[in-house]
C-alpha cells in the first residue's frame, strides 16, 4: 500500500514537471515569435548556450532594406538584389542608405506607419521640401515618389527607375500638343527634364 502511494506521488510529480516544462517552452516560443530579432537573441542566449551571434548591425539594416525594397517593387530579381547589396553598377545612391542611417526613414516598431517614421506618402517630404509651385506633378502631390524613384540605389541618375530619356514614357503615352517639336527633341537626344521640371513649377506644363 505504501509502495503504491509512493509510486502514485512519483508519477504525479513527474506529470507536473512535464506540464511545467511544456508551459515554459510554450511561453518561450511565444516570446521569441513575437519579438524582434535582437530581443529574440537576448532571450535565447540568456537561457541557452551555443546560440549563434547576430550579424553586424549594418548587415541587419541592409537585409531589412533589401527585403522591403523587394516587397515594394514586387518584381526585383535575385540578381538585382545581389548587385544592390554589393553596390555594383550603381549610378546613384540615397545618402542615408550609403551612410547606414536607417533610422532617418525607418522605424520598424511603428506599425501604424508600416515601419516608417511617418506615413509613406509623407516620408520624402521630411527632407525634400523644395517642390513648391503653382502646378505640382501628380505623383509629387500624392507623395508617390516611388513612381519615378527607387528609395536606396539605382543604375540611373537621381535614383530614377528608368533613364532620364525614358522615365516620362512609363506614364505619359498621350500624344503631345506640340508633337512635331517633341519628335525633333527626341531625335536630338533632348530629355524632358531639360525643358520641364518633373516635380513642380509656376509655368504651365511645368516649363522651366
Amino acid at each position: 500500500m505504501i509502495m503504491q502511494s509512493a509510486c502514485k506521488e512519483i508519477k504525479t510529480s513527474v506529470f507536473v514537471r512535464v506540464i511545467r516544462t511544456l508551459l515554459f517552452v510554450g511561453l518561450l516560443l511565444s516570446l521569441v515569435s513575437c519579438g524582434d530579432p535582437v530581443t529574440n537573441h537576448k532571450i535565447l542566449s540568456t537561457l541557452f548556450d551555443g546560440v549563434p551571434s547576430l550579424p553586424p548591425p549594418g548587415q541587419i539594416c541592409e537585409d531589412y532594406y533589401e527585403a522591403r525594397r523587394a516587397a515594394e517593387l514586387g518584381e526585383v530579381s535575385a540578381v538585382e538584389l545581389a548587385d544592390a547589396q554589393a553596390g555594383k553598377g550603381k549610378k546613384s545612391q540615397h545618402r542615408p542608405y550609403v551612410e547606414k542611417k536607417c533610422n532617418d526613414c525607418h522605424d520598424i516598431n511603428n506599425k501604424a506607419t508600416q515601419g516608417f517614421i511617418v506615413p509613406k506618402q509623407e516620408l520624402c517630404g521630411v527632407c525634400h521640401e523644395d517642390f513648391a509651385g503653382q502646378h505640382v506633378h501628380g505623383p509629387v502631390a500624392v507623395g508617390d515618389c516611388l513612381a519615378c524613384h527607387l528609395p536606396h540605389s539605382s543604375t540611373h541618375t537621381s535614383l530614377l527607375i528608368e533613364s532620364p530619356g525614358d522615365i516620362c514614357q512609363t506614364c505619359h503615352a498621350e500624344r503631345r500638343l506640340a508633337a512635331n517639336m517633341h519628335e525633333r527633341f527626341v531625335v536630338s537626344a533632348i530629355t524632358c527634364n531639360q525643358c520641364h521640371d518633373p516635380h513642380a513649377g509656376d509655368a504651365r506644363y511645368f516649363l522651366k
